[in-house]
């Protein structure tokens, strides 16, 4: 336990929590949020019937209708959590990882495969290009990682500039991809990296940046509170695994069971 103390002793406990702890979590929070988007809104509210104007003129008169759209609300707002975590992270699996390539590589497939089961459950299509997964946005970051690390010794006026277009590089392609979270992903793993011994600055930065989906500055409790260990009791390719998966269980149950 990591622990506070005062001028009486110890104020409170905070808990260690690990990296293992970290990923349940934020797989538990986005799963909550794929719930809310392709079973409530797109397997239950049939959201994309309605404009703006219809859905609020049919939810003033269907209660249910209200309930439901209230219930998938508050379940992508719980979803927000999740991409603080994410941020953080891939940032610490840059550090520790043996093989970048190999942990690019694994990003890239999941990303691959990722890709229909991502628009069958978020856009009721089996392929659309109006958006892409989120892994696809975790590639790019990645990427941008490694441009950060190749000028890291870098500094002064070049070393700043060279970060800032590297940064400005990553959200173009994250625009171009219109790729999920893009935003706020790529600035969020910014700032873990660049400011990375600079916890307030960090956690500061990385609060305002996160409230782009309100909840997400919640999440940096728990980043606050992560002691460094990262052996897995659960093994790592299975959170690989669950993205596509939970997007395509999700996706299937709101196009053909509901």
């Amino acid at each position: 336990m990591n622990m506070t103390t005062g001028r009486r002793g110890i104020v409170w406990k905070t808990p260690d929590i690990t990296a293992d702890g970290l990923k349940m979590f934020a797989c538990i929070t986005m799963l909550i949020q794929t719930v809310g988007i392709a079973i409530i809104e797109k397997g239950l509210i049939h959201l994309d019937q309605y404009t703006q104007e219809s859905l609020n003129q049919a939810m003033s008169q269907d209660s249910r209708l209200m309930t439901l759209a209230g219930i998938g609300s508050i379940m992508q707002l719980i979803g927000g959590m999740a991409i603080p975590v994410f941020a953080f992270l891939l940032v610490e699996g840059f550090h520790n990882t043996s093989d970048y390539k190999k942990y690019l590589i694994m990003i890239a497939v999941t990303a691959l495969v990722s890709e229909i089961p991502y628009d069958l459950a978020i856009c009721g299509k089996i392929w659309d290009f109006s958006s892409q997964n989120a892994m696809i946005t975790m590639c790019i970051c990645l990427v941008m990682l490694k441009c950060l690390d190749l000028f890291k010794e870098t500094s002064g006026f070049t070393g700043g500039m060279l970060k800032v277009l590297i940064l400005i590089a990553s959200i173009v392609w994250v625009s171009i991809f219109r790729a999920e979270y893009g935003l706020c992903m790529v600035l969020l793993v910014f700032v873990f990296y660049v400011f990375e011994t600079r916890n307030v600055l960090k956690t500061v930065l990385g609060c305002m940046i996160s409230l782009m989906y309100v909840t997400g500055p919640i999440a940096f409790y728990g980043i606050w509170c992560y002691n460094g260990e990262r052996k897995d009791r659960i093994n790592k390719y299975v959170y690989y695994v669950f993205y596509p998966v939970h997007l395509l269980v999700l996706g299937v149950i709101a196009k053909y069971v509901l």
